[in-house]
């Protein structure tokens, strides 16, 4: 890859202004809207076409332009499918799951909520860590990607960056809370859509970047084969780690009661489910492109290596919205990230501190100020973010079943899904791999990797994820629940804002 840098100076100037000007639509849209319900459920009043834009551009983090093409580069063509479904599939989860929450907690205003009432305090507890530590792990993961990605173009150191997204985006999301990320959602969603489009059309019309299979199966033909082992395992763990961890993820759960109505819940998460899966499909492809046309150099900077390979022919203009692109698509997410945890905070804290009902809001922001000093200090590291990613994954993965085969089964105790979970943990996380992917707690450590077959120990990213959720599910299956949970004392729940 050719070295391209935008001036420094410009895209420090850049970086301000786009961060100010969102600062400042926030706070002054969040003056006529201050209330607590404001800022937890948005009133409960958010229509389908709003909800839609939300999601999206929630969802649509910095890190679409690192993840699928990265993933494809050594998982090929499964990898992308399993990225794109992973993503794109908890929506239809989340309209089902929504709608059975809804009718059951309709005064609620997040999942933990409902475990709290359904598993009791130690199910709850741990699911709060969890959730709260997958949002943090992920706001981390957002403010270092979007620093390296202006490093690679621009030289600019990591904190830098790191702080200017942070003060930004928690001066109107601490003050405005779910109303105005959903607004400022709507601008950043057109924003977002049209530059990746254009950039997309400007990637695959570049002569350099002209993808061919002839290409791709001299260089990597494994990357198409469908015996490809290693497709298939990372397709699948792709898919398992991305929808098991979207379904607690509080910003969306807050969505779910945001929207004015089920038919504007239908409309809205169906129709993300349509969006979301062409452009994670086709970011993946990059991957493939890149492979094919000589130019992985480095797979975390893929999208940029194809953008900015023809840097003489490339306007200035255009390269100011590439970057304007990338700092809307942190920004949007990491605002919703805030948010939820601010949210969260918020209502739960009230089971272990008493105050006074307006106070728990002002805890919830002191403590989201110190946790954004200890995400400034994580982000200035530059570590993977993939791999930061997955490792939150693997946590919310081995709850997934248990939590939400609660929603629907009475039967459940809480004892066996406390211990599910608590299993699924310990199996899941003894074989995760370390970031060399080649060992884990168990395997490369406890035991040599000898003596483990070739298709386990080199898949053990996979087989982390398999257990993690399996795990759980055999426990449940096995054991006696003699428990006879009534879904009906869900709705006596009081609303936190009342």
């Amino acid at each position: 890859m050719k070295e391209i840098y935008i001036n420094q100076s410009t895209t420090i100037i850049i970086l301000i202004i786009t961060a100010v000007v969102f600062a400042v639509i926030g706070i002054l849209y969040s003056k006529k809207n201050n209330s607590l319900n404001e800022y937890l459920n948005a009133n409960r009043s958010v229509k389908s076409s709003s909800l839609t834009a939300s999601l999206i551009a929630s969802c649509f983090g910095v890190w679409i332009l690192i993840g699928p093409a990265e993933a494809a580069t050594w998982g090929g063509v499964g990898a992308i499918l399993g990225y794109a479904f992973g993503q794109a599939t908890p929506f239809l989860a989340f309209y089902f799951f929504g709608k059975r929450l809804r009718k059951i907690m309709p005064n609620g205003n997040s999942l933990t909520q409902f475990v709290y009432l359904r598993f009791g305090s130690k199910v709850f507890n741990l699911v709060l860590f969890l959730t709260i530590f997958y949002m943090i792990v992920y706001l981390t993961a957002e403010v270092t990607a979007v620093a390296k990605v202006l490093k690679t173009i621009s030289g600019i150191p990591l904190w830098q960056t790191a702080l200017v997204i942070l003060i930004s985006t928690l001066s109107y999301t601490l003050y405005g809370g779910l109303k105005v990320s959903i607004f400022t959602d709507k601008i950043q969603f057109i924003i977002i859509i049209f530059f990746l489009i254009l950039s997309l059309f400007y990637i695959f019309n570049l002569d350099s970047n002209s993808f061919r299979f002839d290409d791709l199966k001299k260089n990597s033909a494994y990357l198409l084969s469908t015996n490809y082992y290693y497709g298939y395992t990372s397709g699948i763990t792709f898919f398992i780690a991305v929808f098991a961890t979207n379904l607690f993820d509080q910003g969306i759960w807050q969505r779910v009661y945001a929207a004015k109505s089920i038919n504007d819940l239908r409309v809205g998460f169906i129709s993300s489910f349509i969006i979301v899966i062409p452009f994670i499909f086709i970011l993946g492809f990059l991957g493939l492109v890149a492979v094919s046309t000589g130019k992985l150099n480095d797979p975390s900077t893929i999208f940029f290596s194809l953008l900015l390979d023809q840097s003489n022919s490339i306007d200035t203009l255009f390269l100011v919205g590439i970057l304007i692109l990338v700092l809307v698509l942190v920004i949007s997410s990491m605002d919703t990230l805030i948010n939820a945890i601010s949210s969260l905070i918020t209502v739960e804290s009230r089971k272990f501190i008493k105050l006074k009902n307006n106070d728990y809001l002002r805890l919830s922001k002191l403590i989201i100020i110190f946790l954004s000093l200890i995400i400034f200090y994580t982000a200035s590291q530059g570590n993977s973010v993939l791999f930061m990613f997955l490792f939150a994954d693997l946590l919310c993965c081995a709850a997934a079943i248990p939590i939400f085969y609660g929603l629907y089964s009475k039967k459940l105790s809480s004892k066996i899904t406390f211990t599910s979970i608590l299993m699924g943990l310990i199996f899941g996380l003894a074989f995760f791999p370390d970031q060399s992917f080649q060992k884990s707690l168990v395997v490369g450590n406890l035991i040599d990797v000898e003596f483990f077959p070739t298709w386990f120990s080199t898949a053990l990213l996979f087989w982390s994820f398999i257990f993690a959720l399996l795990v759980p599910l055999l426990i449940i299956k096995f054991s006696k629940n003699n428990n006879n949970f009534n879904y009906l004392s869900l709705k006596k729940i009081k609303d936190v804002t009342t």
